[in-house]
C-alpha cells in the first residue's frame, strides 16, 4: 500500500490515549447532565503535507470542510466534518455565536500535543447582513455559522498537528466513540490537487443578472448622496454568473487562487451542496492574547507588467485625493469602532501600498490593547462592517445599499477561524465566488465618494473580477 493510501494521521494516534480521553469526557457529561466535549491533539510527522490538498481528498460528500492558508505566512488549516455547529442565532450574532462556542468548550476534556500550537478550533464566517442569505444559492450557509470540526489539521511551517474532536453524552460507550472518532482519522489521506486542462471547444458563458447600466445608476445615486451630505461614504456591488460545461472543482479553483494571489487569505468553506471560495487581501481581525491587530483598506488601482508603469500607478494611488479621503474614512472609523474595548489604539500615520497579482491597495495597519477579555468573533463583530464593504455612517448608507438589488450572502462578510483560547483571525470575504454545480456566483464592489465616476467604477468591479474570472475559466 502506498503511503498517500495510508492515513497519514494514523501514526501519530494513540488510540488507548484517546479511549481514556473520551472515557473522561462521557464521565465528565454524566455529572454535569449535558454534552462534553472530547479533544485529542497529536503531532504529525508530515513537515511537507499539502493540508488544503488532503482536505479536499479526504471529504466525504455529506461533510462540511473549510481551508485556510496564507501561503506567504506559512500557516495552513483544515477542518472535516461536523462535532458540533453553532447557527440559526438570534439578536447580535457574533455576541451570541462567541457564547455558544465558550458554552461547548466549557468542561471541556483537551489533551494538546506538548509544546505545539492545536487544540480544538471553530470555522466559518458571518453573511454580510443578518438578514442576508436568503437567495436559493446561498441555502447551505446561513447567515452565522461556526462548526467545530471532526477533525482538524494546523500546520505553521514546519510543524503539523492534528485534532480530533467528539461530542460526548452520558450513557455513551466510549470505546464505541474512540473508534468512530479513530475512524475519521484512518480516513484522512495525503493528496494533491490534480491539474487541470479545460477543454478549448467549451469556453464557460459569463452573465450579468442586472445589466451593467444598473449598477452605474447606483453609483451615480449614490455619489449624489455624498456630494447632498447625506453620507460620506458607501460600497457598492455587483454580481457576475459564469456557467461552465461541467461541475467546477473547488480544489482546482482554490489552488488557482492560492497560487496566484500567495499574500492573500485563501479559503474554501464547503457544504455538501455548495463551496465558498476566495483569496482575500483584507484582514478583518487578529487577535493574539489581548493584541488586536487589523487592517484599514480602501483605495485602489490596477497593476502594469511593466515596473515603471507600475510604481507610477502606485503612487498615483498614495496622492489622489479622492482615494486617500476614502481610505481615511476606513481607518478612522475602525480606530473608532476599538477604542471603547481597548486601553490604546494605535494606527499608522500615511497608508502604504499593497499589492496582489492584478491590483493595488493603500492600507493602514491598526494595532489595539484590549482592555477588557473580548474573543475573536466577537471583535469581528465590533469592526463589521467596515466602511471599506459597508459606508458611512452605517446607518444610511444601509439605505443607499438597497439601490443594489443584490443578496450578498458571505461576500463581504466575515470568514476565518478561532482556536481553544478565543485567538484567531477572520478576513473580510472578497475577490470571492460561490460554487453550486457549473454555476460561480462572484462579486466586486466599489467605495463610492463625491469624487466617484461611475464609468471608472464599473470598471475597478472588472479588474477585481478579473482574477477570479481568470481562474474559474481555467478550472
Amino acid at each position: 500500500m502506498s503511503r498517500s493510501e495510508v492515513s497519514i494521521l494514523e501514526s501519530g494516534l494513540d488510540r488507548e490515549e484517546l479511549t481514556v480521553v473520551v472515557e473522561k469526557a462521557v464521565g465528565r457529561a454524566e455529572r454535569l447532565r449535558r454534552p462534553v466535549l472530547a479533544s485529542l491533539s497529536v503531532e504529525v510527522a508530515a513537515p511537507e503535507l499539502d493540508v488544503a490538498a488532503s482536505i479536499f481528498v479526504s471529504r466525504r460528500a455529506e461533510e462540511r470542510y473549510f481551508v485556510w492558508e496564507k501561503p506567504e505566512s506559512g500557516l495552513s488549516l483544515g477542518c472535516l466534518g461536523s462535532a458540533w455547529t453553532v447557527e440559526g442565532l438570534r439578536g447580535d450574532r457574533f455576541r451570541a455565536a462567541s457564547g455558544r462556542c465558550a458554552e461547548v468548550l466549557r468542561d471541556a476534556v483537551v489533551h494538546e500535543a506538548p509544546g505545539l500550537p492545536g487544540g480544538p478550533v471553530w470555522c466559518g464566517g458571518f453573511a454580510f447582513d443578518p438578514s442576508g442569505g436568503r437567495a436559493d444559492h446561498w441555502g447551505s450557509l446561513p447567515s452565522a455559522l461556526l462548526v467545530l470540526p471532526t477533525i482538524s489539521v494546523l500546520k505553521r511551517r514546519g510543524d503539523v498537528v492534528a485534532t480530533v474532536n467528539a461530542i460526548c453524552r452520558s450513557g455513551d460507550d466510549p470505546e464505541a466513540v474512540a473508534r468512530a472518532s479513530a475512524a475519521h482519522i484512518d480516513g484522512f489521506r495525503a493528496g494533491s490537487i490534480p491539474l487541470i486542462d479545460p477543454d478549448p471547444r467549451e469556453s464557460p458563458v459569463i452573465l450579468s443578472p442586472l445589466p451593467p447600466e444598473h449598477f452605474v445608476g447606483a453609483v451615480a445615486e449614490g455619489r449624489d448622496g455624498v456630494r447632498a451630505g447625506e453620507l460620506e461614504k458607501v460600497v457598492l456591488a455587483r454580481e457576475v454568473l459564469v456557467r461552465g460545461s461541467a461541475p467546477f472543482r473547488p480544489s482546482v479553483v482554490f489552488d488557482g487562487l492560492r497560487a496566484g494571489f500567495p499574500s492573500c487569505f485563501c479559503f474554501c468553506v464547503g457544504t455538501p451542496e455548495a463551496a465558498f471560495v476566495g483569496a482575500s487581501p483584507e484582514l478583518l481581525v487578529r487577535r493574539e492574547g489581548a493584541t488586536v491587530s487589523t487592517v484599514a483598506m480602501a483605495g485602489s488601482t490596477r497593476r502594469s507588467a511593466d515596473p515603471a508603469v507600475d510604481d507610477h500607478l502606485g503612487q498615483r494611488l498614495l496622492q489622489s485625493a479622492k482615494d486617500r479621503a476614502e481610505h481615511e474614512i476606513v481607518a478612522h472609523r475602525i480606530e473608532r469602532s476599538l477604542e471603547p474595548v481597548s486601553v490604546w489604539v494605535a494606527a499608522e500615520v500615511d497608508p502604504a501600498l499593497v499589492k496582489v497579482a492584478n491590483i493595488q491597495h493603500l492600507a493602514t495597519p491598526v494595532r489595539a490593547q484590549l482592555a477588557e477579555p473580548l474573543s475573536v468573533v466577537d471583535l469581528a463583530g465590533v469592526l463589521h462592517p467596515t466602511p471599506a464593504v459597508g459606508g458611512e455612517p452605517w446607518h444610511r448608507a444601509r439605505e443607499v445599499m438597497r439601490r443594489e438589488q443584490l443578496d450578498r450572502g458571505w461576500y463581504a462578510g466575515p470568514v476565518g477561524w478561532m482556536d481553544s483560547t478565543e485567538d484567531g483571525e477572520f478576513c473580510v470575504a472578497l475577490r470571492c465566488a460561490l460554487l453550486q454545480g457549473a454555476t460561480a456566483h462572484c462579486y466586486a464592489g466599489v467605495g463610492v465618494v463625491a469624487d466617484s465616476d461611475p464609468e471608472a467604477e464599473l470598471a475597478e468591479t472588472e479588474v477585481k473580477l478579473e482574477a477570479l474570472l481568470t481562474v474559474l475559466i481555467g478550472a
